[in-house]
């Protein structure tokens, strides 16, 4: 849908639960632009048609936007709408949705700046402004990280490696900071700012109308459509940015429980002056998209990570499956023609970029790729012995209605190759189960046990069968809906003992985050710790679960910065205001004793993590306890959720954390998994990722999944199971063990190790008989003779399990890790990636060491 002729200055601005705090504010500086705006409320909002009367659209701050709604502004924007975004718009959105607006809007806001910045033009001839002092302010801001190849930086901030404050693409202009907010920045800054970033769209008051004395802003709908008429608007052409060369983000530390403020030294921001680079603001724009030198980078780099991971699989999958059939052969020789020709189409793209023929430098690059990824190996089993998880949804779940039903699902799982069961058992205080203690057994599965049939299909498979519970989740709107229950309907528990929920400082109890909100029991409550330890035992005691996942065990999203925080119950403020002599609901984060607050909750977090940990251990010692975590870097995570997983770990609390680490494609994926490790982490537990499944092609799913298998870890899950398509079954089964006759990690870590180690030497061995190993002959025998030295001590250890024999495996393995970067220096000038991949493998043999011997300790301590 095209806005009609009459309709392209019109600027609609959404107003929205997460804003509406604001709006005062937001409201008073939007009139102040003299520019006429129309209000578009976020609950009024569904689709396409709903924006017709606009051009341009403003998302000041809007951190929720729904699955439909993200279709809405794709149909509207595909029409030729534009978009301003300010603040961490869409954070709390589904994941899904989150990866469709990055898409959408070529940028998302990556994190929090830790200090107030200055924001400083240093150039002013390329824009339109009156007085460049305007421009300057010192606030708290965000790092915008771009998300799609045409987005680039116009803004800067001047702290370490210059991350982007603003991001600018054809249709789109995002914000490092939130829009509007009073004592985030000055009015006067916010309101210079709107004005040029519309000035772009060809908006300015010079061509508005504005209502004389207007006090408010008119609902958009209800605007004319037929007003006078005025010139039609010139629209400035979209400028073509070059960017500085790519630098990476900075590190974020790691912080203790005692957090120190958000106050530090000035840092600066900085408009990047880039006329000597052809950097304009009015440059006309070509017929044919350039490819600026950071795009360049950027597609340089995914389609070399790409070939360098296929290769890598390749590799598996010849020395794994010895010897080959024909066909397989067939298949083979059909992947090693697409890796030679994606390796020559990079050095085309190369070229092509020099000669300046984009268009067909990004023809060659597209083509590459695709065919990579049809010719991706997957005819043949390349899986490790690793945990192959798969969260099993309650939507799933209700969808059967028998024990025949459900075993439907379990055998596509298997087949898949799944060795891990997550499956949804307590759903916004419901059990799927009939329960002795839970008020309410989840109407859509009563008349029948999901959960003990769901047992026995899992062991009749040599699957582990995990139940996903979650612990301080109460109430679910989107769950309210398929019951036909008030929106608002605090649930089975909440409603019967409403001073076990926490509030907001307004006494709301539903929180302002994702498309479908919830609300919260208090962690620190201790009847709610006691209930929840009750349900657990239950589910321990009565049904023959191998383990218990932990989601939702943290506090709702919260906004520190904008004073929207969660955890105000009577039991709360009674015991901090007896520790401090202050009622929490009375401070806000500029308080000295906030950090007190954040600390007080995150520890009811850790409290409960602990307990229930301590006692579903006695109750059944070879339960794995397991949590599902947001990778967010730390610090950020403790003011904005207190999920302090880290410390879990440290205290052997969980046996396996589970990142939510969903996204849509391989490079995104790698960001989002760096966030969560770091070397100071303890390795007394397995750390794997999550995976998503929803509108995820397989081949990008097949390449994520070998991403994740060449880093040190040991293994992965899928969410979930209602997106496992038959076609992506298809291949999991061909390269997974649809037997499920391979170790679990978590659960023989020792055979596990052996196991993988001998997948190592296989790859060697292949590559040594066809002399593509890159190593002289003493190199190759004295490898040999250590890694045997090595294997042997692993099937000791695997066979006999003791701390004696562990601290042998222990030093051969570190001898071996610390020769083979040595032995491996002429191999690793060729393939470099490679190496990385077999030293990141034995790092992961490490890990599983440690991990191994602390369940051996534990177990000793269980049988005393």
């Amino acid at each position: 849908m095209t806005p009609s002729h009459a309709l392209l200055g019109r600027v609609g601005v959404v107003k929205s639960p997460e804003n509406q705090h604001q709006w005062t504010s937001i409201r008073n500086r939007l009139l102040s632009t003299g520019i006429q705006f129309c209000l578009i409320e976020a609950e009024n909002w569904e689709t396409a048609e709903d924006l017709r009367n606009v051009s341009t659209l403003f998302l000041p701050n809007v951190e929720t936007i729904t699955g439909q709604q993200a279709e809405a502004l794709e149909t509207w924007a595909e029409g030729g709408g534009n978009l301003i975004i300010s603040g961490p718009t869409g954070n709390l959105s589904e994941s899904a949705v989150k990866d469709q607006l990055r898409a959408l809007f070529g940028a998302y806001w990556g994190f929090s700046n830790s200090s107030p910045s200055t924001i400083r033009v240093e150039d002013t001839s390329q824009l339109s402004l009156v007085n460049p002092a305007s421009l300057s302010d010192t606030l708290i801001g965000g790092v915008i990280i771009p998300s799609a190849i045409t987005a680039q930086p116009l803004a800067v901030w001047l702290t370490e490696n210059k991350p982007p404050a603003v991001i600018i693409d054809e249709q789109t202009i995002f914000l490092g900071w939130r829009w509007g907010v009073s004592g985030v920045t000055s009015a006067a800054f916010d309101v210079t700012w709107l004005k040029t970033v519309l000035n772009r769209y060809g908006i300015n008051d010079s061509n508005q109308l504005v209502a004389e004395n207007s006090l408010d802003i008119p609902p958009c709908n209800l605007v004319d459509l037929n007003p006078p008429q005025q010139p039609f608007p010139i629209l400035p052409p979209a400028y073509i940015p070059q960017p500085e060369e790519p630098q990476s983000e900075p590190e974020e530390p790691l912080i203790e429980i005692e957090l120190t403020p958000e106050s530090s030294l000035p840092t600066q921001i900085l408009i990047s002056d880039r006329r000597s680079q052809g950097f304009n603001y009015r440059l006309n724009r070509p017929t044919v998209p350039i490819i600026s030198p950071q795009q360049a980078q950027t597609m340089t780099e995914e389609l070399s990570n790409l070939i360098v991971r296929f290769e890598s699989t390749l590799l598996a999958a010849q020395a794994h499956n010895q010897p080959i059939s024909h066909q397989n052969n067939l298949a083979l020789r059909q992947s090693q023609e697409s890796l030679n020709q994606a390796k020559i189409s990079l050095q085309n793209f190369e070229r092509l970029l020099n000669e300046r023929q984009y268009d067909q430098a990004r023809r060659v690059w597209l083509k590459a790729r695709r065919s990579l990824w049809d010719n991706y190996p997957t005819d043949r089993q390349i899986a490790q012995p690793e945990v192959r998880a798969m969260w099993l949804d309650r939507g799933s779940i209700v969808k059967t209605r028998s024990e025949a039903e459900l075993a439907v699902l379990f055998d596509r799982m298997a087949q898949a190759g799944i060795n891990t069961v997550f499956m949804e058992t307590v759903n916004a205080s419901y059990p799927i189960y009939p329960s002795q203690v839970a008020p309410e057994q989840n109407p859509l599965t009563k008349g029948w046990d999901p959960l003990k049939a769901a047992v026995k299909l899992a062991h009749e498979r040599n699957m582990e069968l995990h139940a996903w519970v979650w612990i301080f989740a109460a109430a679910n709107q989107g769950h309210n809906k398929v019951l036909d229950q008030p929106k608002d309907y605090l649930g089975p528990v909440l409603s019967d003992n409403p001073d076990w929920g926490i509030t907001d400082k307004d006494g709301n109890y539903f929180d302002q985050g994702q498309q479908f909100k919830k609300a919260f029991l208090d962690p620190a409550n201790p009847r709610v710790q006691n209930y929840l330890l009750l349900l657990l035992d239950e589910i321990a005691r009565n049904y023959d679960v191998d383990g218990i996942q932990f989601d939702y065990i943290r506090y709702p999203f919260q906004q520190p910065q904008i004073n929207q925080t969660f955890g105000y119950s009577k039991s709360s403020r009674y015991l901090f205001k007896e520790m401090t002599g202050v009622d929490p609901i009375e401070i806000s984060p500029t308080h000295p004793l906030w950090n007190q607050w954040t600390g007080f909750r995150v520890r009811q977090i850790d409290s409960f993590v602990a307990r229930a940990s301590t006692h579903l251990k006695k109750v059944k010692p070879e339960l794995i306890i397991s949590a599902s975590v947001f990778p967010i870097e730390r610090r950020d995570r403790l003011f904005r959720l207190q999920q302090n997983w880290e410390e879990w770990i440290e205290q052997e609390w969980v046996d396996m954390i589970v990142l939510m680490t969903y996204a849509l494609d391989t490079g995104n994926l790698e960001e989002r998994i760096k966030l969560a490790f770091d070397d100071s982490l303890s390795q007394s537990a397995l750390v794997i990722p999550g995976l998503r499944l929803l509108k995820v092609p397989d081949s990008v799913t097949i390449d994520q999944l070998q991403f994740v298998r060449n880093l040190p870890i040991s293994g992965f899950s899928l969410f979930a199971t209602e997106n496992l398509t038959p076609s992506l079954q298809s291949l999991l089964s061909r390269i997974q063990n649809s037997e499920n006759t391979q170790p679990l990690p978590y659960r023989q870590p020792f055979q596990t190790a052996l196991a993988r180690y001998q997948s190592l030497q296989q790859e060697w061995d292949f590559l040594a008989n066809k002399q593509q190993l890159k190593m002289d002959k003493n190199s190759l025998k004295t490898i040999d003779d250590q890694g045997k030295q090595l294997e042997k001590a692993l099937e000791k250890l695997a066979t006999e399990p003791s701390v004696q024999n562990l601290r042998i495996a222990q030093q051969s393995l570190r001898q071996f890790q610390q020769q083979f970067p040595n032995w491996m220096r002429n191999h690793k000038q060729v393939y470099s990636y490679q190496v990385k991949v077999w030293q990141n493998r034995l790092e992961t043999l490490d890990k599983l060491l440690v991990y191994g011997e602390r369940k051996m300790i534990s177990h000793s301590r269980l049988r005393r």
